[in-house]
């Protein structure tokens, strides 16, 4: 692990630890309070292992900046952006379902930070983020199947024997008759709509506590077109008599008291959404179906333009934190 330590962070490096520093800095908050109001206590176990994680990541990640004499990132505070005497604005079991999701992203983005880094320090910590959170995940899915929370992808028959694709009427979707979807498809449609209704179920929830009626507006905007979105893949599966995951919009509270600042939930939706846009592409890139890639296009689209507004809505009220930017040599030659 020290034999190439002293070299400095490249920009992929500073990103990876940049951007989890300020995820986890936002977990701790949400973790924290969803924790002080759990009343399962299988539930507030894995709550208490995760934020034990990512209470772990931002020691190390202030580790590695003051080893390189960089910036610590502001992120995001218990002091600033949490109330723990708020009631519970979720229930335990929405909980469960927004950590499955969570998880799914963090692998995601550890797997990709892995790939990125060079040096063996940077290496070596992003797999044990990824092992941690395969363990976590691990947890998190046998505690749902357990409740019988979990929503498990469409079952298909198993097949007699296998086969080929003899024409290209397999790629056609647009006119005449659609052969039905294959399992990739199934797939990808599947997560992504579960991907989708947690997003519903935190924007109807930050809807209901913010206290900035443009922030409220930005909450409801996003409810109705994941709403909208939702009913589009769920539409996909339907056609071919495939069931689709739960919603869980029952699971918020009545509570109108905020839990966290208007900064953390605007935030964290807009990362979401962003986010949203990579597993659109992902879901696309899978799908053999030409009309299934245009409606992947155009959701990518839509949910591109609600990201764009999120963040001129943080840069309005001063709540987006700059990523690091490269010198701006034109502005460093004029100053002279």
């Amino acid at each position: 692990m020290e034999q190439n330590k002293h070299l400095e962070l490249n920009s992929a490096e500073i990103a990876n630890l940049w951007t989890q520093y300020l995820n986890d800095s936002a977990s701790i908050c949400i973790l924290s309070h969803s924790i002080a109001k759990a009343k399962d206590e299988e539930v507030k176990n894995i709550l208490e292992y995760a934020l034990t994680l990512s209470q772990g990541h931002i020691a190390k990640i202030t580790e590695f900046f003051e080893e390189a004499n960089f910036p610590i990132p502001k992120g995001f505070t218990l002091e600033e952006d949490v109330n723990l005497n708020a009631p519970p604005l979720f229930t335990d079991t929405f909980m469960m379902v927004y950590m499955y999701v969570m998880t799914l992203l963090g692998l995601t983005g550890y797997a990709g930070a892995v790939a990125t880094s060079a040096r063996s320090d940077q290496i070596d910590y992003f797999i044990e983020c990824n092992r941690q959170t395969m363990e976590l995940y691990k947890r998190i899915a046998t505690l749902m199947l357990n409740k019988g929370i979990y929503s498990k992808p469409p079952r298909i028959n198993t097949p007699n024997e296998i086969d080929f694709v003899t024409n290209d009427q397999y790629l056609t979707g647009w006119f005449g008759k659609k052969r039905p979807l294959n399992v990739m498809e199934i797939s990808g449609v599947s997560f992504n709509m579960v991907k989708v209704v947690v997003k519903v179920v935190l924007e109807i929830g930050f809807a209901q506590v913010s206290q900035d009626k443009e922030v409220q507006k930005y909450f409801q905007r996003g409810k109705k077109m994941c709403e909208k979105q939702f009913g589009i893949l769920s539409k996909l599966l339907t056609k071919d008599e495939l069931a689709s995951p739960a919603s869980w919009v029952s699971e918020v509270t009545s509570s109108t008291v905020p839990p966290f600042s208007d900064k953390l939930m605007l935030n964290h939706i807009v990362i979401l959404v962003a986010a949203a846009i990579g597993y659109f592409g992902a879901g696309a890139s899978v799908s053999q179906r030409r009309d299934l890639a245009l409606e992947y296009t155009r959701l990518m689209a839509e949910v591109g333009l609600y990201a764009e507004d999120g963040a001129q809505l943080l840069i309005k009220y001063g709540w987006l934190e700059q990523p690091p930017l490269a010198d701006d040599r034109e502005k460093l030659a004029n100053a002279k």
